[in-house]
């Protein structure tokens, strides 16, 4: 990374923010859903006002160069973005910072730290660009098996190695992050075109560990799609998987790593599947009567093939939190592109599905369309939300999003059951009614990808417990619904009840064994995915 470095407590970079005129708005809306002028703020204290505990281990001399104990290091390592995780922050508690920060420049310090950490019995996290939303980067240790933590991150590993013009494909290392990435792909007129919200913050290991999702809303949904191959550093020797566009030679080797979230080894690079620069679009904003009304016109334009970049739909009252309607209407944002050809004839076919159920166009002005109206409004808005938590948290403000699957025939009854339980988990966990909204991130043939973000008014002193009642209850109750526990946001710690629940048993026996084969200390970010 470049510039200045990442907060260790907020959003992106440091001295970075949203401007007033934003604070003002976000804030506006919560004061008119809470009926209140002022909310009970509690000040986050500095860098320098932290009480780190001591390290238990400090690196050995030859490791110097990568290797370090620092205050800041320590304390931007210690969590990721999560709602406990900013909770915890804001009150000073960094009991679980990591002892030692290793910043690895190639695959021989990689194992090296792992060698050394195994003979100081220390946990191992690895760390990308630290922003999970789910407890994935949180050091783990219980004092018996692990008497230490040490994180790594993978940042000095940032370089495209090798362009295949030919095959479009490229050698990338793990600690890219997405900037930086594209940035270098740029000359030679090809993309990765994969852009999560945490895109300038997160890196290329880190979307393949978690399964990460995607700007694109259909097709090419997840990182899972773009691998051709991996390399892996595990505690017992590198694997190194053969670069193929397909195979049906027996399980994906690749597939046992893409999602393991750090628990079966460090990925070090890729070869990532690239696509021509877009150089066509076509793009609409629609209001539909009803957020049904618009999901069945999503799902008619999954059915019809068309496969669009953006098919993203907000119901009214998550258009009207991020300025993108006036709450009366359901939101679609309908986009395509390509760097091959024209898209007329695709995007007048999706407005017929959408006219087909009551989808009404918003006029677009001259230029881009994706960038105006209702979509430009919401694009902004979705790259600049997580911003927010920073001060909505220290005001006492529940704010959080879950995500999930699940196919058509169940999704109305589905999205009913779930935004019903966790309006009632808030009210019970609070006492003040709060509020439950939904949009869609991605859709597939069979089935949408729900994300509903839920809002409260909670009380300090009792932040993480109310939080953890709304939580249980909405995973209770998509669990119970036959949806799976995340779409795209990966499992980490906060959904491994779930995902236990989920995950069939004799697959669990099987990924044990894995681990067992592959880190048979069970150093590898413990307690995510399974208990060796």
């Amino acid at each position: 990374m470049t510039g200045a470095r990442l907060k260790h407590y907020g959003w992106g970079r440091e001295g970075e923010g949203m401007s007033a005129e934003e604070r003002k708005f976000v804030l506006g809306r919560y004061r008119a859903k809470f009926a209140t002028d002022e909310f009970d703020t509690l000040a986050v204290p500095g860098l320098e006002d932290l009480s780190l505990p001591e390290p238990r281990v400090l690196a050995p001399a030859p490791f110097a160069a990568f290797c370090t104990s620092e205050r800041y290091d320590r304390a931007a390592h210690t969590y990721g973005k999560s709602y406990p995780d900013y909770v915890r922050a804001m009150l000073g508690d960094y009991h679980c910072a990591p002892d030692v920060v290793a910043y690895p420049r190639n695959e021989t310090e990689i194992s090296a730290v792992m060698d050394w950490a195994g003979s100081v019995g220390a946990s191992l996290t690895p760390f990308g660009g630290g922003s999970s939303v789910c407890g994935g980067v949180e050091p783990r240790l219980d004092g018996i098996k692990h008497k230490a933590a040490v994180t790594l991150d993978l940042r000095n590993l940032s370089t495209v190695i090798e362009v295949d013009p030919v095959s479009r494909a490229a050698s990338i290392e793990a600690g890219a992050f997405g900037p930086s990435l594209e940035d270098q792909l740029k000359p030679h007129g090809l993309t990765l075109r994969h852009f999560p919200q945490s895109f300038e913050y997160s890196t290329l290991g880190g979307w393949i560990a978690t399964r990460s999702g995607g700007h694109f809303v259909s097709l090419y949904t997840h990182i899972d799609d773009f691998v051709e191959s991996l390399r892996v550093v595990t505690p017992v020797g590198v694997v190194e998987t053969r670069r193929l566009p397909g195979s049906g030679a027996g399980p994906s080797p690749d597939r046992m790593f893409i999602g393991s979230e750090g628990i079966l080894g460090v990925i070090s690079r890729a070869w990532m599947r690239l696509q021509r620069r877009p150089r066509f679009r076509a793009a609409a904003s629609l209001r539909f009567p009803s957020f049904f009304d618009a999901a069945r016109a999503v799902r008619a334009v999954a059915q019809a093939g068309l496969y669009p970049s953006n098919c993203r739909i907000l119901d009214p009252q998550e258009a009207f939190n991020t300025g993108a309607g006036d709450g009366s209407a359901a939101i679609m944002v309908l986009a395509f592109e390509s760097g091959d050809h024209p898209l007329d004839a695709w995007i007048a076919r999706a407005l017929e599905c959408c006219a087909d159920h009551g989808g009404t166009q918003e006029k677009a002005e001259s230029g881009d369309a994706h960038l105006q109206g209702a979509a430009g409004v919401w694009r902004n808005a979705f790259i600049r939300m997580p911003y927010a938590r920073e001060f909505l948290t220290p005001a006492g403000l529940i704010n959080d999003t879950f995500e999930t699957a699940i196919t058509w025939d169940r999704f109305e009854t589905f999205h009913d059951k779930v935004k019903t339980a966790t309006e009632r988990a808030i009210l019970e966990a609070t006492g003040v009614r709060g509020e439950v909204t939904c949009r869609f991130t991605h859709v597939y043939p069979d089935g949408p990808a729900p994300y509903f973000t839920f809002h409260g008014r909670g009380r300090h002193g009792a932040l993480l417990e109310q939080w953890q009642a709304i939580k249980n209850a909405a995973s209770d109750a998509l669990i119970a619904a036959g949806g799976t526990i995340t779409h795209h946001h990966a499992v980490g710690r906060d959904h491994r009840p779930w995902y236990d629940r989920q995950r069939p048993e004799l697959f669990a026996a099987a990924l044990r064994a894995a681990k067992r084969e592959l880190d048979p200390q069970g150093m590898l970010n413990p307690g995510v995915l399974i208990d060796p």
